[in-house]
């Protein structure tokens, strides 16, 4: 293009955006005004150009699979692989969890995830006075190796990669999930799969911790230590900012926050003397993928390169295995509506989508009926048939990164680079990540921005179908129907289930192996081996955990 036409192009620019930034071009007559910003509260220009995107980078960055990898880890991506369909599920007890297990492999799932319940993630046996009224509730509930023997039951431990959400006792239920493969004769080193092991965020945003600050990082690396020696095809932690996310954070802050807790387990790894160049290699993550499609599909391509060139100016990292950011990605739970439920399965798809273009690892689905309660068997499998008519129906797998170089994808993606960036600064101009979320800093950046969000939607100005607009159109009984339901039963019987592995093992090989972890846990050695001793006595979760409760105390955020 010669100098005249660039002029002449760079004018017609200029008149179209001033037109469309005037009086009325941001309200449509048949839903009202345009949303000023997108889902993160990024200024949205009316159209991109070239003068929006940094032509340098665009050449620098144009092969999938080379550093900084802003368009995706591998040359091929899904053409060479498709993501792993990886439905999170749990539910009651092991044999009902194992049955729903075997029905989305039968269904073509290709990974098992597993939620647990809420007694397990604190560390305590349904038969404890806290547990009361949630075992098996939001999970599957697991207090032995027993208990993932039975998870498991008629499932290959070498053939199947799992994914477990567990991150305060993740040690424990690390130690139970090794046992029961080596005693189905599966060594630690065939098993595949990720323990998300991810504390931060738990002080920042979900609230499931046990242990202070300090003692729970020192159990995070120790997980990182015996993964980089033992489980050498195992990803020992999942860094997340899904929860971040869930609990109302913006794209930006989501990135920014998920990284700087990923630099702060490198360094505390580091200090231990595990090489990050080496750790770099199984380290894994885990964020949200909501409804504002091309933010999302920006966040992630932006999160890649952040995360590459934070680990080579940091760590002088150079092996470009360990330069990689690889995630898994959840549909947002927190946008789907009780209100016209089944509006939730066009959000699902969307959010699936953004995933997709965004160069995830692997995905999870939510069921459209979670708003409700848990997922029923006819919601289950429309998640799972989400996936696999974007791998097989839409062709969006079949070309890498298809969006890249967009002009609004390329813009949005650098924004949301220098932002998280911003923010990254703020956290180590506090003194890193365990310091920002120890002082709150997260924690209120977070619950600013929940709490504009929901301002928002309170006024209208952001619009949730079935829920501050179009409230008439449908209802959500047909949803209500196909909801999970729990056998009132259930916590009876794990608790006679826990009595009864007391009464079978072996009483002085558990005391002997919780009285070596004691010594373990106040010596502060890697805790690993005693933790494993005791799933080996068929000690429970509550018992392991309460040996560690002793040594190290609970935490009480200040509030």
């Amino acid at each position: 293009m010669d100098q005249d036409a660039a002029k002449q192009l760079a004018e017609d620019l200029r008149r179209w955006k001033d037109a469309h930034h005037g009086a009325g071009a941001g309200y449509r007559p048949e839903i009202g005004p345009l949303p000023p910003r997108t889902l993160s509260e990024s200024p949205l220009e009316p159209l991109y150009t070239p003068a929006d995107v940094d032509p340098e980078a665009l050449r620098a960055e144009a092969i999938p699979g080379a550093p900084p990898f802003t368009r995706g880890l591998h040359p091929g991506m899904y053409r060479q692989r498709l993501w792993t369909f990886r439905q999170y599920a749990g539910f009651g007890s092991a044999a009902e969890t194992n049955a729903r297990f075997r029905k989305l492999l039968a269904a073509g799932q290709t990974g098992l995830s597993v939620a647990f319940d809420l007694p397990t993630q604190l560390g305590l046996d349904p038969d404890h006075a806290r547990a009361a009224g949630e075992v098996g509730r939001v999970g599957v509930s697991l207090a032995s190796v027993e208990e993932m023997l039975r998870l498991f039951e008629g499932i290959d431990f070498g053939a199947i990669s799992t994914s477990m959400t567990i991150n305060a006792p993740a040690a424990v239920l690390l130690a139970f999930y090794q046992v029961a493969a080596e005693e189905r004769g599966v060594p630690a080193a065939r098993l595949r799969g990720t323990v998300q092991n991810d504390i931060l965020k738990e002080y920042a945003a979900r609230n499931n911790f046990v242990f202070p600050p300090g003692p729970s990082m020192d159990l995070t690396v120790d997980v990182l230590e015996h993964c980089t020696q033992t489980l050498l095809n195992f990803y020992p932690i999942s860094i997340s900012g899904y929860h971040l996310r869930e609990a109302g954070c913006t794209a930006p802050q989501e990135v920014a926050f998920t990284l700087a807790n990923g630099l702060a387990y490198l360094q505390a790894a580091r200090a231990r003397g595990i090489d990050p160049e080496r750790l770099g290699e199984q380290l894994s993550f885990f964020f949200a993928s909501t409804s504002e499609l091309l933010e999302e599909v920006a966040k992630f391509r932006a999160a890649r390169r952040l995360w590459a060139k934070l680990l080579a100016e940091r760590f002088g990292i150079a092996n470009p295995k360990a330069l990689q950011l690889r995630f898994h990605v959840q549909t947002a739970g927190s946008l789907l509506t009780s209100q016209q439920a089944e509006n939730n399965l066009v959000r699902v798809a969307i959010q699936a989508l953004a995933a997709v273009l965004g160069g995830c690892q692997s995905l999870h689905t939510n069921a459209f009926d979670e708003a409700l309660g848990l997922p029923g068997e006819v919601s289950a499998r429309l998640a799972l048939a989400t996936q696999q008519i974007l791998a097989l129906e839409t062709g969006v797998a079949n070309t890498a990164d298809p969006l890249g170089g967009s002009y609004a994808v390329e813009a949005l993606t650098g924004r949301l680079e220098a932002d998280a960036r911003a923010l990254l600064d703020e956290v180590d101009r506090l003194g890193g990540a365990v310091e920002a979320v120890e002082q709150g800093f997260y924690q209120r950046r977070i619950a600013e921005a929940a709490y504009r969000y929901q301002k928002d939607v309170e006024d209208g100005t952001r619009r949730v179908v079935g829920v501050n607009c179009f409230t008439q159109s449908v209802d959500g009984a047909g949803a209500a129907r196909s909801i999970q339901s729990l056998d009132p039963a259930l916590e009876s019987e794990a608790r006679e289930r826990v009595a009864a592995l007391r009464r079978k093992r072996g009483p002085k090989a558990a005391e002997a192996a919780l009285a070596e972890l004691n010594e373990a846990a106040r010596a502060n050695v890697n805790r690993m081996p005693a933790i494993l001793a005791s799933a080996r006595a068929r000690c429970t979760v509550g018992e392991i955990c309460g040996v560690l409760r002793q040594a190290y105390g609970e935490y009480r955020p200040r509030s």
